[in-house]
């Protein structure tokens, strides 16, 4: 697994699926995220280089954390759900269960 940086923020992507909120965070907090820095994704604000993207997989039915590293951010026209997510790009890093 990768080495975490602590002081980075993460981008919590739940897909809809907001009952699952405190769970993800959970998992996320065990592998050593700080929970202070889990910031809910929103179409509208997109991270910096080097913070994290955790979004929920596989949608419609979870069980897992897909952990990726933001390693570009290219202005865009926002798009859809999407929004300006659109012009982020990342690497995949690892996966925590849901359990």
């Amino acid at each position: 697994m990768a080495d975490i940086d602590a002081q980075k923020d993460v981008y919590l992507f739940l897909h809809g699926k907001m009952d699952l909120k405190q769970k993800a965070t959970d998992a996320l907090v065990a592998k050593g995220f700080a929970a202070a820095k889990i910031v809910m994704a929103a179409p509208d604000k997109v991270g910096a280089v080097g913070d994290y993207m955790a979004m929920l997989w596989m949608p419609p039915n979870p069980d897992q954390i897909k952990v990726q590293c933001i390693t570009g951010v290219t202005p865009v026209e926002p798009e859809g759900m999407i929004g300006l997510w659109k012009g982020v790009t990342k690497d995949d890093l690892f996966t925590i269960p849901l359990g």
